[in-house]
């Protein structure tokens, strides 16, 4: 974190002299991981000005991301066994700029954005490491604020699906200390189904998590999960390219050697109640 510097300023200045073309507004602004938590908390406010609709404030606060650093399992509950923050903007794997964004869109202060990650985080609102959602596509599935909408975008006829019992590894054995497995059923949605017929059927905004079958033997049903804006573009951290990037989805997805994963869940972002 810094102290306030000249971009800081000249978003002030823009502010104060009625600038108001929602459109670049974000491009404006200094980058979040530059910023204090008090000058996070001055500009929360402003993303409710510039952007009323919860999903037109979540795709704004997830694109102002774009360029943060990438590092991976750096969320925890500020006790042991994961002393990490709760809740922070410096740095980002895959899944935190994901809750990250859906907190901090919610939210007019960090202190609002932290009580915000702890409703979304975590399975009975109590931050702790077993009661977090540490499996995506259970958060997908049980989790109202990130709901599975694989089945309406895809016809059930077309969806592959797998019975898994979720952190239990092919030998029996834990694959994350919690006490917890689940058995359930997942469907997901093929490779030789994913194309622009696909992404013209999904809300302005969705997330997207991608399905890898070699995962199964560890009980792990996703490996990566991102964000997909305006059916076509990716928004996600990134440890191939070190940072959260925007790309185009299927220019990703589909490499010269083929498919990066074998398939993929879809799920619409829903608004915490006031």
């Amino acid at each position: 974190m810094v102290k306030i510097f000249r971009p800081f300023i000249l978003y002030i200045f823009l502010i104060v002299s009625g600038y108001s073309n929602s459109n670049s507004w974000v491009e404006t602004l200094p980058k979040p991981w530059t910023l204090t938590e008090d000058q996070i908390s001055e500009l929360l406010p402003q993303f409710h000005n510039h952007y009323p609709e919860f999903h037109d404030r979540l795709k704004a606060f997830a694109l102002w991301q774009v360029g943060k650093p990438y590092e991976i399992f750096k969320l925890g509950e500020e006790i042991e066994p994961d002393p990490d923050p709760i809740i922070r903007l410096d740095v980002s794997d895959c899944t935190v700029h994901v809750l990250t964004s859906l907190a901090f869109s919610q939210s007019k202060s960090w202190i609002e954005a932290r009580e915000r990650m702890i409703d979304i985080h975590y399975k009975d609102g109590k931050p702790s490491y077993k009661s977090r959602w540490h499996y995506t596509s259970d958060r997908i599935q049980e989790n109202p604020y990130t709901q599975n909408i694989t089945n309406n975008v895809s016809n059930i006829d077309q969806l592959e699906s797998v019975e898994i019992t979720l952190n239990r590894k092919k030998d029996g054995s834990e694959f994350l200390d919690l006490g917890w497995e689940k058995s359930t059923l997942i469907q997901y949605i093929p490779n030789e189904r994913i194309n622009g017929g696909l992404l013209s059927k999904l809300p302005e905004i969705c997330g997207v998590a991608f399905v890898k079958k070699a995962y199964f033997k560890m009980g792990i049903v996703i490996a990566h999960e991102g964000m997909i804006i305006n059916q076509k573009n990716l928004v996600h951290a990134s440890s191939e390219y070190g940072e959260t990037v925007n790309l185009d989805f299927m220019k990703y997805y589909f490499r010269e050697n083929g498919p990066l994963f074998d398939g993929v869940m879809i799920y619409a972002f829903n608004p915490i109640p006031s």
